[in-house]
């Protein structure tokens, strides 16, 4: 029988498109060397661009869904996605707590706006998880936007990105991976800040692409090398080989409404 791979849990709201969400979470951990579960937060009626509806799940069938999870496979690593309300959230910490030390390493990605500008999180549910999800994590990934929320502070060059990672590596005790693809620049450089340290994860720019997920399979990919036993930054800089990759050779097709592009998440093989 073939060896059996790191298991890798998605914790995640699922997208009707399959770009973002659980469903490319699971397309980057199994074309990464990973088995993919998924407990679902939500169904997100959707397309790249836009965001039609959004049904959060009842908080007990999360639970439920990790419980069962954990207790059937042997969990390598973890990474939250939309998580949805503040109860859903509570979910997810009720369960992390519980697990204590055992509790293997979690990516937490703090989705809070869809690449098309729905709302992803309820107001309520900021508050939880910047005082309760995010000092679990063994590390986070906010873009540009999501960190001026949890930091409060503008982020513009590369410098504001360096002082917020490292302000927030101080503030919840986790590393943090600032992802700086909103940067006006033809380099998509982040930076990941681990114990004061810095260091960036640079690729060039692909333009005129128009996908949604990118976020969700990064932080699919960060959690995917952890799970393998790759140190932290080996982990990054795995993902950001693979979000490029999935990125420069995106998918397209001419519609009704245009040109509806997505992420190649599957032709990318591993390192």
């Amino acid at each position: 029988m073939p060896a059996a791979p790191p298991v890798v849990l998605t914790i995640a709201g699922s997208d009707s498109s399959c770009g973002a969400g659980a469903q490319a979470d699971i397309k980057t951990i199994a074309a990464l060397g990973g088995y993919g579960l998924n407990a679902l937060t939500s169904v997100v009626s959707e397309t790249p661009g836009r965001v039609s509806a959004i049904r959060v799940l009842d908080a007990e069938i999360i639970a439920d869904q990790l419980r069962v999870l954990f207790a059937a496979f042997p969990v390598a690593a973890v990474k939250t996605g939309m998580l949805g309300g503040r109860a859903q959230v509570q979910a997810v910490v009720a369960h992390w707590t519980a697990l204590g030390s055992a509790a293997p390493p979690l990516v937490v990605d703090p989705v809070m706006v869809a690449t098309g500008g729905g709302k992803l999180l309820a107001d309520d549910a900021i508050g939880e998880i910047v005082s309760r999800l995010l000092p679990l994590a063994r590390v986070i990934t906010p873009n540009m936007d999501e960190a001026r929320v949890l930091s409060g502070a503008a982020i513009r060059t590369r410098d504001d990105m360096a002082a917020c990672a490292g302000a927030l590596n101080t503030r919840f005790g986790t590393a943090v991976l600032l992802k700086g693809g909103h940067l006006v620049c033809d380099e998509a450089a982040d930076v990941l800040c681990d114990a004061g340290t810095l260091r960036w994860f640079s690729a060039p720019r692909t333009h005129g692409v128009h996908t949604h997920g990118t976020g969700c399979a990064y932080s699919a990919a960060i959690a995917t090398g952890l799970a393998k036993g790759l140190p932290l930054p080996d982990a990054v800089a795995e993902g950001k080989r693979f979000i490029t990759r999935a990125i420069g050779t995106h998918l397209a097709w001419r519609t009704e409404v245009g040109e509806v592009h997505a992420l190649n998440h599957l032709a990318q093989g591993g390192a």
